[in-house]
């Protein structure tokens, strides 16, 4: 199967009282390994501003109206452990290129950018936690149609409104995701 780092995965329907259930997850990493990525749409009840404080890294005035966006629930895979998603800077420690708009870095330089008005980036996502994939598991999760998949935006990607983000990127594929049916049929 071809990689589908870069894209978003949709969670069908199906997956109600599941802790996917109408989750977008951004895919940053996906190989013959199997893969990783982040949910997007989950967020936690915390504000990044609030994050940073309590990790004593006191943000500064002027990016305290940046720092409203709500950390979110990356995957059930080591809940404790923090990522961040942002727009393309070189500096950082511990940063991979997943797309053109989007870069994953999961070292503190970028949470100390984060508090500081220069150096942070023009848009960012905070997640504790990630979803993770075994060799192969994906691509059957796919073949059972447990998720739809898009190439991912930076419109969708950045996008705050969690709660509609699940039926907004649907949307990119032309219909209503309530539609679809989990059954399928055999002739």
């Amino acid at each position: 199967m071809e990689s589908l780092q870069g894209h978003f995965l949709i969670a069908m329907p199906s997956l109600n009282d599941t802790f996917f259930e109408k989750s977008v997850i951004y895919l940053c990493e996906h190989d013959d390994k199997g893969a990783m990525g982040l949910v997007i749409n989950k967020p936690i009840g915390l504000d990044i501003e609030g994050l940073l404080e309590q990790m004593e890294l006191n943000p500064s005035p002027e990016m305290a109206f940046k720092l409203t966006s709500q950390v979110v629930v990356g995957g059930p895979v080591s809940p404790e452990r923090g990522f961040v998603l942002h727009t393309p800077q070189s500096e950082w420690v511990n940063s991979f290129q997943v797309s053109d708009f989007c870069m994953l870095t999961s070292s503190r330089d970028v949470l100390n950018a984060l508090a500081s008005e220069n150096d942070a980036p023009e848009n960012f996502i905070v997640a504790l936690g990630y979803a993770g994939w075994s060799k192969d598991q994906l691509e059957q999760e796919l073949a059972d149609n447990t998720w739809l998949t898009i190439k991912a935006s930076p419109e969708l990607l950045y996008d705050l409104d969690y709660e509609q983000l699940w039926q907004k990127a649907a949307k990119q594929l032309g219909f209503d995701i309530w539609q679809l049916n989990s059954q399928v049929g055999h002739a």
